[in-house]
């Protein structure tokens, strides 16, 4: 039976939407159990003097009373609830906050801005990958949340009043979406910017990570229409013209944007476009987590790792019992044939770090079964949390693994939009050489001279003077694999060198 004392719960009554995530925590690690959603429109509830409608609050109330149910096996004090912008400025919130306190049996805080932006970089910090210091962007129903972070560390906190619920009252009241609304919906961003701007880009970032509704909904935008997953300044112009293009809120039709999340899309799309001007943003990543794993990983009082990829590796291989030594070995040799091409195959270091994580969980179809371990090990990780890498990340993993043996599925490549296809078709061939050469699974048994370079697409491997003869096991090997590649218009050579 389910221990409750390894059970946490965080919720957050947004202004759009009121969350709860409830977790189980394993080895210094969290599993997800539980993740609820319902949109309330809070900050629609709200009047010209910030009060609070009573049809608002009951909208809240009994999206609470379901949540509630599921918080009755976990301990009070492993319970943080939560409320943020149209809390914090609703005159008569402390009304709604009294009743919803004995709907859910714990308390109910209403954070600060400074609080809820920290909170999200925490969570942000826990769940993202890539380099340390980042910018981190929220856009919530009413508010907007900017921090800039070292690590662990935020460096500087901002909540503005503006957010995709509000923007949404004051630019597109009249549910058009016309070129007017979007300049008058942008402009009032650029003006509610205008004074955390200088302060947000001297702070500086390697990294842009958005953590909201809206970047999640140009997330799955961009997968559905086969873009690659980096958001960019030209991309939000070009579906803002296409918002503009169906004329009406209730006729917005983009592919891969639900309904769900359509009504408030515009809006949040004007605030994001004039955040990436003010700021000089050139490109954005999906964060794997935000405000309400920052109040768990709070709760849990957990270390941040320096890198988020290695610790999620390592719960990997420990739980599907994975031969680490045996990964340590394919991901060396990967990474010594990356470092004699990368540059003429333009392979980059996101490209080194994802051919290195393929490597260190390459085996993980072992654990379902031998036949077809590469088909299992493609399913199992386009269906794992795997925290630090997105969506696209992990997609284009699953597609490294389905093709690392065996028949080439070429129309698996251009299915992943995490990289350009010829980078991930070579990242491919690099892993499968790779697991081929140590399949003796010994340190000793690799070629003392091991070679590769390209010309073109071709690639050619230097062994030594009749090493294909001494080792004929794995030159069997090589020769088939020079046939798979061939299959799919791929040039493989072996050279020996004269002795």
């Amino acid at each position: 039976m389910l221990s409750s004392s390894s059970l946490y719960a965080a919720i957050d009554l947004g202004s759009n939407s009121f969350h709860m995530l409830v977790v189980r925590e394993i080895s210094g690690s969290i599993q997800i159990l539980t993740r609820i959603k319902r949109k309330v429109r809070l900050a629609t509830g709200l009047d010209k003097n910030n009060h609070l409608s009573q049809q608002a609050m009951e909208r809240g109330w009994q999206c609470l009373r379901v949540f509630s149910e599921r918080l009755q096996d976990i301990p009070p004090s492993q319970i943080r609830v939560v409320a943020t912008a149209t809390l914090r400025i609703a005159g008569n919130s402390g009304e709604f906050v009294k009743k919803a306190s004995e709907i859910l049996g714990c308390p109910v805080t209403v954070i600060s801005g400074e609080d809820e932006a920290r909170l999200i970089y925490q969570g942000v910090a826990h769940t993202t990958g890539g380099p340390e210091k980042r910018l981190v962007v929220d856009i919530g129903g009413a508010s907007t949340e900017l921090v800039t972070g070292n690590r662990a560390k935020a460096t500087q906190l901002s909540s503005l009043s503006m957010g995709c619920v509000t923007w949404l009252e004051c630019y597109f009241h009249d549910r058009s979406l016309t070129e007017e609304n979007f300049a008058k919906a942008e402009a009032a961003a650029h003006e509610t910017l205008k004074a955390i701007a200088p302060k947000l880009i001297e702070q500086g970032w390697q990294i842009c990570v958005g953590a909201s509704g809206t970047v999640q909904a140009l997330q799955e935008i961009m997968i559905a229409q086969g873009m690659d997953e980096l958001i960019t300044l030209p991309k939000l112009q070009g579906l803002k013209h296409k918002a503009i293009e169906c004329g009406k809120l209730e006729e917005l039709e983009i592919e891969g944007l639900t309904l769900e999340r359509a009504l408030v899309f515009p809006s949040g799309l004007a605030i994001l476009i004039a955040i990436f001007q003010a700021l000089n943003i050139e490109s954005m990543i999906l964060a794997g987590g935000a405000l309400r794993e920052g109040l768990v990983y709070g709760m849990l009082d957990l270390p941040i790792e320096q890198d988020i990829h290695t610790r999620t590796l390592r719960n990997i291989q420990r739980r599907f019992q994975l031969d680490a030594e045996q990964s340590q070995r394919v991901k060396q040799l990967a990474e010594h044939f990356l470092q004699q091409i990368a540059k003429p195959w333009e392979l980059d270091s996101r490209c080194h770090e994802l051919l290195q994580s393929a490597c260190l969980i390459h085996e993980i179809g072992l654990s379902v079964d031998f036949h077809q371990a590469p088909s299992h090990a493609a399913y199992l990780i386009n269906y794992l949390d795997l925290p630090g890498y997105t969506p696209a990340q992990k997609k284009l993993l699953a597609t490294l693994l389905k093709n690392q043996s065996g028949t080439i599925d070429l129309i698996s490549f251009s299915q992943q939009n995490t990289l350009p296809l010829k980078q991930v078709q070579r990242l491919c061939r690099l892993l499968r050489l790779a697991i081929i050469f140590t399949s003796r699974r010994r340190d000793n048994t690799l070629p003392a001279a091991l070679g590769l370079k390209v010309i073109g697409e071709t690639l050619m491997v230097t062994l030594p003077h009749d090493w294909l003869i001494q080792h004929p096991l794995r030159a069997e090997s090589l020769q088939q694999e020079i046939q798979w590649q061939s299959h799919v218009q791929w040039s493989l050579v072996l050279e020996e060198q004269i002795s």
